[in-house]
């Protein structure tokens, strides 16, 4: 699943993108609010976390003009501001979650999980199809009760595939999911790692379509 962070504090900044990281989600970070919808404009985003106080464009102007063009990304706020008016104000404007600095790191996991659910439809922190079990909180995997040994990157394309279960998934939507800016794609990365998989889980777990993309049998 791919992030878009929003922060104009170098240290929070840096801290949470690798915090992201190591949560293993492909986290791409940008400091101002005039680059937000420029940036969703040329790539697919899973979710926004957005400071409210940016250069350049405010968090809330930003959250406003992303609701008047029906951008539809999930946005959780932060913020050091800790009113019930300025609480009430985000959600209003079209916030999803809201979360106050300081702020500790597994309620920052536990309310993307939250919101990356609510985005797909699901409500659950395991995703189950045919046989395939996965654990999105604990990263694991398992066939009947059997557990998968699977990397990171197997799990994040394995993840988007099980949220949309009988949908086909882009080749692009899924190497937006595991790559931030600045990491080289090559052009057979996404066919290297469906190959893994379907070695791991069985070879008619994944179905692909010329063109169309990857998904996987509810």
């Amino acid at each position: 699943m791919r992030i878009l962070l929003v922060e104009d504090d170098q240290h929070l900044g840096e801290s949470l993108r690798r915090a992201l990281q190591l949560a293993h989600y492909a986290c791409d970070w940008i400091v101002e609010g005039d680059q937000v919808l420029p940036v969703l404009g040329g790539t697919h985003f899973d979710l926004l976390v957005m400071d409210i106080g940016l250069p350049g464009c405010s968090g809330l102007d930003v959250l406003r003009e992303m609701r008047a063009r029906h951008i539809h990304t999930p946005v959780l706020l932060l913020t050091s501001r800790d009113s019930t008016e300025d609480k009430v104000l985000g959600l209003d404007i079209g916030a999803d979650d809201y979360l106050t600095k300081p702020f500790d790191l597994d309620e920052l996991y536990a309310r993307i999980r939250v919101l990356l659910r609510r985005d797909s439809q699901l409500d659950q922190n395991i995703l189950q199809c045919a046989n395939i079990r996965l654990d999105c909180k604990a990263r694991e995997v398992f066939q009947g009760e059997t557990p998968i040994d699977l990397t990171a990157t197997e799990i994040a394309i394995l993840e988007l595939l099980m949220r949309h279960p009988g949908q086909h998934v882009s080749t692009s939507r899924l190497e937006d999911s595991i790559y931030s800016w600045g990491k080289e794609v090559e052009s057979n990365t996404v066919q290297v790692y469906i190959s893994r998989l379907r070695k791991r889980l069985g070879s008619d777990f994944i179905e692909n379509k010329r063109g169309i993309g990857y998904r996987v049998r509810p």
